[in-house]
């Protein structure tokens, strides 16, 4: 069970550090948006748009700033979930099914994998909070690094979950721009739910990555977030439905 685990999870960063495109594109997306979209659309909200009277987290930019975070958690955990759908057509995944490695070391040394470069790219995105106008202590970025490493295993579970019934990186490609966007784009990254309208309220709280950004939020602002234990709660829950439900998914792939 760890030897088969360790050699995905060491597979999987390898061959990530190996493509230095991945790394700056998975990267640069989410710096580019923070600072070009917050720069952007930063005079057009009026005082906090957090709805904090904390001087910390006034500005457009310093609000979005989590949500960029979240955004490199999300393109680096689902991004690298892909090698399940190259693996599969270079034989490699086949290899992996007949081996006597059990089903859950394929779907934790992914995950894991996954989960250790969304931590590397969120650490390195991190730098910039100098210049964010957030000044969280040592304490509050640790726990927000937690927090990402709980969402990125989420997350990574979420991207096994899409990938192992697919045959091509197109349909993968599909999905994400379908569904996985508009889940960003719903979690709180981008706008507040106290200004949006009643459906999107709705949609915002079912939303899985909501809780996440707001615990990441939370943190970083130094400002406590409303049903903090039930928040985290449904993390540590997401992470643990996408990994069993992938578990399952491979462990009935390998009885077919």
């Amino acid at each position: 069970m760890i030897l088969a685990t360790y050699s995905l999870w060491r597979r999987d960063v390898l061959r990530f550090l190996r493509q230095p495109s991945r790394v700056v594109g998975a990267l640069l997306t989410p710096v580019i948006f923070w600072f070009v979209i917050g720069s952007g659309l930063g005079s057009s909200f009026q005082g906090n748009p957090g709805g904090s009277p904390s001087p910390a987290t006034a500005g457009f930019l310093p609000y979005y700033f989590p949500g960029s975070l979240a955004l490199i958690v999300l393109f680096t955990a689902i991004f690298s979930t892909i090698s399940i759908i190259e693996d599969r057509q270079e034989g490699f995944l086949q290899g992996v099914m007949a081996s006597p490695a059990p089903r859950a070391a394929i779907v934790l040394g992914k995950a894991l994998g996954s989960t250790t470069l969304a931590v590397l790219n969120g650490l390195v995105f991190l730098l910039l909070l100098p210049f964010s106008g957030l000044h969280p202590g040592a304490g509050g970025v640790a726990a927000a690094v937690g927090c990402v490493a709980l969402l990125g295993l989420a997350l990574s579970g979420l991207g096994i979950m899409i990938a192992w019934p697919l045959r091509s990186a197109q349909g993968f490609h599909a999905i994400m721009n379908v569904a996985l966007v508009p889940m960003w784009l719903l979690s709180g990254a981008l706008f507040p739910a106290s200004g949006a309208s009643g459906w999107v309220q709705v949609l915002m709280r079912l939303n899985p990555l909501t809780p996440a950004v707001a615990i990441i939020r939370a943190f970083l602002t130094g400002v406590p977030a409303a049903n903090f234990a039930a928040a985290a709660g449904s993390v540590l829950l997401f992470a643990v439905v996408t990994l069993s439900i992938s578990t399952l998914l491979v462990s009935r792939s390998a009885r077919n």
